[in-house]
């Protein structure tokens, strides 16, 4: 059941993410939040030290359940690394260019250099991504099923597969558009090739 507390901290959530759709970041403020939500300054900074840490607690709520599944897809006890790492790959790739994702993506990008949001989102999504996919990699290390190498540097290298073909397109704002057929070949061809560098030694 939940306190007066929780629904208080709902609420702020529910009024920042109105907000921040309206306005933008950069043009969202902490006034108008507390304004909508009632109450003092101090109570909404109570419950969020930044307007960079609200924006972040609505952007990960919105995505916490799709960014568990892509990470359910690594099943450790697999005996076949290359189809569990293209099951994860899609899912990834699918969550990574949803359009939705992407403006976030981009939001925080041109942030970046103007506030700390761009540390904060980096580690609590792309960090703590990281430490799961290596904890993933370093048990098939463990296990034969992958050559000993360092399993974070693995990681990277995987992540940089996967992003290859999609990041320039990103970056520039070429195309938001991936569909799945592309997302599928694309993870492929970045699978196959991470696979023939760090798929198990034969003698």
């Amino acid at each position: 059941m939940r306190t007066k507390s929780d629904e208080k901290r709902q609420a702020i959530l529910d009024v920042a993410a109105e907000v921040f759709r309206e306005a933008g970041f950069e043009r969202a403020s902490m006034s108008e939040i507390c304004t909508r939500v009632g109450g003092s300054k101090a109570t909404l900074y109570n419950y969020f030290a930044s307007k960079e840490e609200l924006f972040f607690e609505v952007m990960f709520l919105s995505t916490e359940a799709e960014f568990e599944a892509v990470h359910k897809a690594l099943d450790p006890a697999t005996e076949d690394i290359a189809a569990s790492l293209r099951h994860f790959g899609e899912r990834f790739l699918a969550l990574l260019y949803a359009p939705e994702v992407l403006s976030v993506r981009r939001l925080i990008i041109a942030e970046s250099g103007r506030s700390h949001l761009g540390r904060l989102c980096f580690a609590r999504g792309p960090q703590r991504s990281q430490a799961v996919v290596s904890e993933f990699l370093a048990g098939a290390m463990a296990q034969g099923r992958l050559r000993q190498d360092d399993p974070l540097v693995a990681t990277l290298h995987l992540r940089g597969l996967l992003e290859a073909e999609l990041l320039d397109r990103f970056l520039f704002q070429v195309s938001d558009s991936v569909s799945k057929k592309e997302i599928k070949a694309i993870t492929d061809r970045a699978i196959r090739v991470f696979m023939a560098a760090y798929g198990p030694l034969t003698t």
